[in-house]
């Protein structure tokens, strides 16, 4: 595409939104909440409560967290979609999103995205505690007053959206009642870090579709994919480690370490292909490989922590 179509189609107005029958429409908001983010939050929350509650669960609490914090999640995307939908209509893979196709209007898309702020926060504050109502919040408005913004403006929005990205293990441990402290930046750092070769492999595959729209990855693609390469191989070796905190933290024993180290290391030989052969078969295995690796890690680490607690 050229720039001169590119630029001309980024201000060509949304469609208007059309009317549908209800199963259509829920099935459209349903879409607009970005269902599998929602699950693989609530699979991060669910772990992150779970280290935290050394004595026993409580179901109740942890349920109400995870209801909360999935109505923020959900807000998020929503509410992502409302601010991209120009530039989702530019990327045929986003160009028949709800909002961008015109099947729901942007007001609608403010309208359900408040709503599911606000219930989250209340849902969190009554029946949870503070802490986490307000963290949630304050994660949301990270992902979409700076990461969202900073996606057609600077490369740097890879590192920022890293940022919310890494909070739901974090807000289980808050849900638990558990104070701020180095098993939360164990967590955060193991998630944080996993998500740049990651989010670089798919940059890669979809690098055509986010130039045309105008959307700036980090880095840039303009090289060939060797930075990306050099960037996502720095953070596939700092994830070795990482991937090991929580058992230095007293999240987890040798039975984790060991799991840790077969994985991350996977993981990281997954990146090193990538990295020598930038082809987009080897950035789908990568990021195949990445939504193995850290639901896996997570598992192993709540399994090991269960056996050592019981």
């Amino acid at each position: 595409m050229s720039s001169v179509t590119s630029t001309s189609a980024a201000f060509r107005p949304l469609p208007v939104a059309r009317e549908y029958s209800w199963s259509q429409r829920l099935s459209d908001y349903r879409q607009l909440t970005r269902p599998r983010i929602l699950v693989m939050s609530a699979v991060a929350v669910s772990a992150g409560f779970v280290l935290a509650s050394a004595n026993a669960v409580n179901w109740v609490v942890l349920t109400s967290a995870i209801a909360g914090i999935s109505c923020f999640v959900a807000a998020s995307s929503v509410l992502n979609q409302v601010i991209e939908a120009r530039t989702d209509r530019l990327m045929p893979r986003t160009a028949e999103r709800p909002i961008a196709s015109g099947r729901i209007s942007r007001s609608e898309g403010i309208w359900f995205g408040c709503l599911l702020s606000v219930l989250g926060f209340f849902c969190l504050l009554f029946n949870v505690n503070v802490a986490t109502a307000v963290t949630s919040l304050l994660t949301m408005l990270c992902y979409v007053l700076a990461y969202t913004p900073l996606k057609c403006r600077s490369g740097l929005c890879t590192t920022v959206g890293a940022i919310p990205g890494a909070m739901p293990p974090v807000l289980g441990l808050l849900a638990a009642g558990q104070s701020p402290g180095l098993e939360a930046l164990a967590l955060f750092a193991l998630f944080f870090v996993w998500q740049f070769p990651h989010f670089l492999a798919i940059g890669w595959i979809y690098r055509d579709q986010y130039s045309a729209a105008g959307l700036k990855m980090l880095p840039s693609f303009s090289d060939e994919g060797f930075r990306a390469g050099w960037i996502a191989l720095i953070y596939a070796l700092a994830f070795v480690p990482v991937a090991c905190l929580p058992r230095y933290v007293g999240l987890a024993g040798a039975g984790y370490l060991a799991a840790a180290m077969v994985l991350s290391l996977g993981y990281l030989f997954l990146t090193v292909r990538f990295f020598l052969n930038r082809t987009d078969l080897r950035a789908r295995q990568l990021m195949a490989g990445s939504l193995i690796c850290l639901p896996a890690l997570l598992l192993c680490l709540v399994a090991d922590f269960v056996r050592l607690t019981t």
